[in-house]
């Protein structure tokens, strides 16, 4: 058994409206995560703690991680010279494996990280459509897998779970939800509690579309890839997931990754570019705009943790070591901090805020409000003259700001007066800006301050 870093890490719960994720004491918490998928197959202890510091530094929360790694994991050994099942058998787990699992989760713990921890990678279940495999896993040995595994970090409160692993959960005439649930089971059963879970699809593809009335999943994940262009419309993917019943909480565990070849799967040929900062970003704030309770982060080269001598898979061009300082990673922190320094937990998509054409694809625009109308969040992804309807707020006098994705710099435009509709032009320098409407009367600080 690990030890307990409740001390360090609060566990995580979903919000009582049931749109967010705050802490066992309440606190808002805004998922931003990173893909690190291969962290415990790949990296080295002094490896993993730099990844971790520089990613904590970033301000990062979360590192979404695979026990069992998707490229040749079951075969090819850890860092350490160790493989993590004996004859491929699920429930037959080496102990000096997981011990070192054991040991990076507790390292994340110490750099204030969550880990999204995925049982498996899916092709260990599913190999009807890509994958290595092998296929391992079967109802019985899923549940006996996931009680090993919850009753190792059960204690862990820095540990989030993540089923599925890019993979559907029914697929033509396969159903699979079946041993998810009883992994699901299996690892509350071993945890002695009920664990905060959620599940990752494959790419175009969201946890809802099969498993949104599970009892055990607590809130939904959506992957909008890499595979539908520069911009898959992930604002419709996570407005479907908003207005389910149920209520649950929704993000995007995968969007674009930064530096990915923009080419459609199955090729990943360069020769339409790479996805960049800017790529990252418009994604990002877009899902999180839209309704998400937060978004994942991705590099191509850091998820796979490519150096030389290593192959890289699917053109990565950089190894992991530089690509953690690529300007996408370093810009996330700042979405983070322009929804925490507003009360988020209340927060709605609002379009109706727009007095002008939303627009699509790389010109869609998404708004979002307190829902007392308190305060107002515009993302533009390019450069152009907006009106907005001020009628959905207080009609309060406003202030308004400029909040810059790429810097986290705040510039004051002034007071606005009640009227219905305003209009705004935003700065010269860059293709991206949020809009920030405030009541003054509320007393925030510049955004993101």
């Amino acid at each position: 058994m690990t030890t307990d870093v409740s001390a360090r890490q609060p566990r995580i719960r979903v919000s009582d409206n049931g749109r967010f994720l705050v802490t066992e004491r309440g606190a808002p918490f805004f998922w931003l995560a990173d893909t690190g998928w291969e962290l415990f197959h790949r990296l080295t202890r002094e490896e993993a703690a730099h990844y971790f510091a520089t990613r904590r530094r970033q301000r990062f929360n979360v590192i979404q991680a695979v026990a069992l790694a998707e490229f040749d994991g079951l075969h090819t050994p850890n860092a350490y010279g160790e493989r993590p099942l004996f004859d491929d058998d699920p429930t037959r787990p080496n102990e000096a494996y997981f011990a070192y699992v054991d040991e990076l989760i507790q390292l994340a713990a110490a750099h204030e990280l969550y880990i999204g921890l995925l049982p498996t990678w899916g092709d260990k279940v599913n190999r009807n459509q890509w994958g290595v495999g092998p296929v391992v896993f079967t109802p019985e040995n899923a549940h006996h897998y996931g009680r090993f595994l919850g009753a190792r970090y059960g204690g862990q409160s820095n540990v989030l779970w993540i089923l599925g692993g890019d993979r559907p959960a029914v697929h033509e005439e396969n159903d699979y939800r079946p041993l998810w649930r009883a992994m699901a089971a299996g690892i509350d059963e071993g945890a002695g509690l009920r664990t905060l879970k959620t599940y990752h699809p494959n790419g175009r593809h969201a946890s809802s579309m099969w498993l949104h009335e599970e009892y055990w999943l607590d809130f939904n994940m959506m992957q909008s890839g890499h595979g539908s262009g520069r911009d898959a419309p992930v604002w419709e993917a996570i407005t479907r997931d908003y207005n389910r019943q149920p209520v649950k909480p929704t993000l995007d565990g995968e969007p674009n990754y930064e530096d990915h070849p923009v080419n459609p799967w199955p090729q990943w040929q360069p020769t339409n570019g790479y996805y960049r900062a800017h790529d990252v970003r418009k994604q990002s704030y877009r899902s999180v705009f839209a309704g998400g309770c937060g978004v994942t982060y991705g590099h191509h080269a850091v998820w796979q943790f490519f150096a030389p001598p290593r192959a890289a898979i699917n053109h990565a061009d950089r190894p992991w070591q530089e690509a953690i300082e690529r300007p996408g990673a370093n810009q996330m922190q700042f979405l983070r901090a322009l929804l925490e320094s507003r009360p988020f937990v209340d927060r709605i998509p609002d379009q109706t805020l727009l007095a002008t054409p939303e627009g699509a694809a790389e010109s869609r625009i998404c708004a979002t409000r307190a829902a007392d109308g308190s305060y107002a969040l515009i993302y533009l992804p390019q450069r152009e003259s907006i009106t907005v309807n001020l009628e959905p707020l207080t009609g309060r006098t406003f202030l308004a700001w400029w909040y810059n994705p790429r810097t986290g710099e705040a510039s004051a435009i002034g007071e606005i007066h009640p009227m219905r509709h305003a209009g705004f032009t935003p700065p010269v320098d860059g293709p991206d800006w949020v809009l920030v409407l405030d009541d003054p009367a509320q007393g925030f600080g510049p955004p993101g301050q």
